[in-house]
């Protein structure tokens, strides 16, 4: 008893001094990792696997894994690595064809205290080229402490985005990784490297003055198209001074077609504020109302009525013509609005203005003009519905195909490996 207990003693020994190449510690490595605290604990196919015999996985299967298979296609050359690796993290079986993380080193349980310690003991490191592998950056930590995880950061295509998180053996050892001078620069680019924690803190309050800095631009933003509304509309509303004639008088039976025939080929109405019944209202013109007017009056010998009575006429300007631009260009984007919410429908003359006045009217020329009742913008009335997406129904699709359904079933979805 006493010799083979010898003989094993020296067979440990003689492992332990043995030098794994570097084809067998990459495997060790890598076949570690999948193994590892880190990885199993959110591996579903390799903790899928170790429930069906004991914890055993076959090197068939640990073969499919590809990063272990651009590695090595020899299971001998895996129990080899095993056998020479000073971890102890797994263990071969005797037939050497199944391997398994030792039950004497269970998973830790992944509770707050378990992910608060992980969280202290790792770093945060950016400025890796976005082209740099797995093999780049481990061959730059080597020799820089004792490294249990590297974990590549991706961003939403799946494709490196130069930067990892790294959790070292202890909180100690994170601590002064992050202190060594020789982790400054990976190759010519500088990189940043914080404690994990310090990192998460740092991109809070990154977060925190963007969303303020965000807020303060929409608020500029907005400030600055309300100014230019208002520049706008006082811009418009220079542009049409001149344009106003308010009228007074017995008007009864009067409508605005009346005051379109009256003006026919002197002054182009714009605008017409009247309702049937009213004794005054307001003209507004595309071009100067005085000139309108008195143009109007020379045609009718001097004196401009309306279906034979009298009536006042008065070209507004001041305080009185600005207070009344402002309110018919609000009446114009009122209508305009309603307009838009009705998806550009340009019906006939039942749409309704301010103060339920609706109605068109149509001059000599047998033009439409849109009076109260459908409000004219002051330059275009064109109105697109915008482009609109044809769908067809899938049974007309079967009926087009005489009977027989074109669409094809969604293919079926391959399980992609894990573990690597």
């Amino acid at each position: 008893m006493a010799s083979l207990v010898s003989v094993r003693h020296l067979n440990k020994e003689m492992a332990e001094n043995q030098q794994l190449s570097p084809l067998e510690k990459k495997v060790a490595e890598q076949i570690e990792y999948y193994f590892g605290d880190h990885n199993l604990v959110r591996d579903k196919f390799l903790k899928e696997q170790i429930q069906l015999d004991d914890g055993w996985v076959t090197l068939e299967t640990m073969l499919k894994f590809n990063r272990l298979k651009t590695l090595t296609k020899e299971e001998a050359v895996i129990v080899e690595a095993l056998r020479k690796s000073k971890s102890g993290l797994l263990e071969v079986s005797e037939d050497k064809t199944k391997i398994r993380r030792c039950p004497s080193k269970p998973l830790p349980e992944m509770n707050d205290e378990y992910k608060d310690i992980l969280k202290h003991k790792s770093v945060y490191i950016k400025g890796f080229p976005l082209e740099t592998g797995l093999d780049d950056i481990k061959e730059w930590l080597g020799g820089k402490g004792t490294i249990e995880n590297i974990h590549m950061r991706k961003g939403p295509l799946k494709t490196f985005k130069g930067s990892i998180f790294i959790a070292m053996d202890t909180e100690e050892s994170a601590k002064q990784f992050v202190a060594r001078d020789d982790v400054k620069k990976f190759k010519d680019n500088d990189m940043i490297v914080l404690m994990k924690d310090d990192y998460f803190t740092k991109k809070q309050e990154d977060r925190k003055h963007g969303r303020a800095e965000a807020k303060a631009k929409a608020k500029g933003d907005k400030e600055e198209k309300q100014k230019q509304a208002e520049e706008e509309e006082m811009k418009s509303l220079e542009e049409q001074k001149g344009c106003l004639l308010r009228f007074k008088g017995d008007l009864g039976g009067t409508s605005r077609e009346d005051f379109h025939e009256l003006f026919a080929g002197h002054a182009e109405i714009k605008w017409i504020d009247f309702t049937r019944g009213a004794k005054e209202g307001t003209i507004l013109f595309r071009s100067n109302a005085k000139d309108g007017l008195e143009k109007a009056k020379a045609a009718k010998g001097g004196k401009l009525q309306v279906k034979g009575s009298d009536v006042a006429w008065e070209v507004l300007d001041g305080d009185v013509e600005m207070e009344t631009l402002k309110k018919i260009i609000e009446d114009q984007q009122e209508t305009l609005n309603k307009r838009r919410g009705r998806g550009g429908h340009r019906g006939g003359g039942g749409g309704r203005g301010r103060g339920g006045r609706g109605g068109r009217s149509r001059d000599r020329g047998g033009r439409d003009h849109h009076t109260q009742g459908r409000k004219t913008k002051f330059n275009s009335d064109d109105e697109g519905d915008g482009d609109r997406k044809e769908h067809t129904s899938p049974k007309k699709r079967a009926l087009e195909a005489n009977g027989k359904s074109t669409e094809e079933p969604a293919a079926k979805t391959v399980r992609s490996e894990n573990g690597s």
